[in-house]
């Protein structure tokens, strides 16, 4: 049995409350040897479940250390989907483990963070994958290989939820799943009470993400040919991320390019400059 050991800032959240069982049925369903089996946290969640009550819902063994997660862990997941300022603290002695590592959303606190990262693992022969689970909804996955890909698409339009800081990964990880790299430049034209971004590519291609807290995760695809297409939902995203995580653990292939993750780290930073300085242009 292959050992997937979690570390986290704080054990009771969203991720970390709901992995465990998505997991353990795609092992099931899949006939993969391996489970959920180690956990370690720096904190106590303030308000919820501590460490202790979190392993005993969960059915998973503390640990009292990252040492000893890593030694004893077959596979290793680094959670803390909303505080990644910690993630290459978290990280340091997973990423020079040389076994398979999953970073949880968003990859690190800034792109120089990221690179180091990538670099560490680099250096030590580590697999390092970190994505955001927006990039494996069906309907996005339906069109790989089909009339809809990056040598076709000439513009792409996202829109979604939540803040800046925690989300805009989301919306920035569709933009470059679909258009891939050669983002050259950002503009912010937004408001008060919401977020608007222009992005430039160095071939002419344009994106623009659009994040308002009522909104929903739509995209709209815009053909160099005139035709375009209109993705009014995202589902089935974390049956498919999860998919790919234990896929990953399994090959040691990472399903996401280094250089999209640090693309959209690039993104993410001159997003937040842009934002100070409307309607001015921002290089990547």
């Amino acid at each position: 049995m292959k050992k997937i050991g979690f570390i986290d800032y704080y054990l009771d959240e969203w991720h970390a409350n709901n992995y465990p069982k998505w997991i353990r049925e795609n092992a099931a369903a899949a006939k993969r040897n391996c489970d959920v089996t180690y956990a370690w946290a720096e904190i106590d969640q303030p308000s919820g479940l501590d460490t202790d009550s979190w392993c005993r819902k969960n059915q998973v063994q503390k640990l009292s250390s990252i040492e000893e997660l890593v030694e004893k862990s077959d596979y290793i997941v680094v959670l803390s989907p909303d505080h990644p300022e910690h993630h290459e603290r978290l990280t340091h002695l997973p990423l020079i483990s040389g076994k398979p590592v999953y970073i949880d959303k968003t990859f690190s606190s800034n792109l120089n963070s990221g690179i180091r990262m990538f670099d560490l693992a680099d250096k030590h022969g580590t697999p390092l994958f970190s994505s955001s689970a927006l990039r494996f909804a069906k309907e996005l996955s339906d069109y790989p290989n089909s009339e809809v890909n990056r040598e076709t698409l000439e513009y792409i339009a996202t829109t979604g939820p939540g803040t800046y800081d925690n989300y805009s990964v989301h919306q920035y990880e569709i933009i470059v799943s679909q258009m891939g790299l050669g983002a050259k430049r950002i503009k912010s034209l937004s408001t008060s009470n919401s977020s608007l971004l222009v992005i430039e590519y160095d071939d002419g291609r344009q994106a623009s993400f659009s994040q308002m807290q009522h909104a929903d995760f739509q995209v709209n695809l815009q053909l160099k040919n005139g035709e375009g297409r209109y993705i009014p939902a995202c589902s089935d995203m974390f049956t498919r991320l999860i998919n790919s995580m234990l896929d990953f653990f399994e090959t040691g292939i990472p399903p996401v390019p280094k250089e999209e993750t640090l693309e959209i780290m690039s993104l993410i930073d001159a997003g937040k400059k842009a934002m100070k300085n409307r309607d001015t242009w921002i290089i990547l």
